[in-house]
């Protein structure tokens, strides 16, 4: 199994319910393949850098877990069908980025 972290943009017209129903199928799509959902962040509301699709902002969503790679591509063809994301990017992470990602979440609870 190795260790993945999936960020995507969903589309800003989408209604609260609509984003928290689109993240749930993706979520739900990998843990029904095998995976172990590590973290899941909702970042919100961000503006962007360009335009994509006529749009100056997105909600963003983190995804951290752990699967087999041929999971990755199935994942990534959904994501390309559906018209709700706008971008996405899944990244391997290796032991220097999964410790980063671990103190990162630890800043992240110390805060709250």
């Amino acid at each position: 199994m190795n260790h993945y972290e999936t960020v995507f943009i969903l589309n800003p017209v989408l209604s609260e319910d609509q984003i928290k129903e689109t993240v749930k199928k993706y979520e739900d799509f990998l843990t029904s393949n095998g995976a172990k959902m590590v973290s899941k962040e909702n970042w919100g509301l961000k503006k962007l850098a360009y335009p994509i699709q006529n749009k100056k902002s997105g909600f963003y969503h983190l995804f951290e877990y752990q699967v087999a790679g041929e999971v990755i591509n199935p994942l990534e063809v959904e994501f390309r069908r559906d018209e709700r994301f706008m971008r996405y990017l899944t990244v391997a992470l290796d032991k220097h980025a999964i410790s980063w990602a671990e103190r990162r979440r630890e800043k992240l609870k110390q805060k709250a």
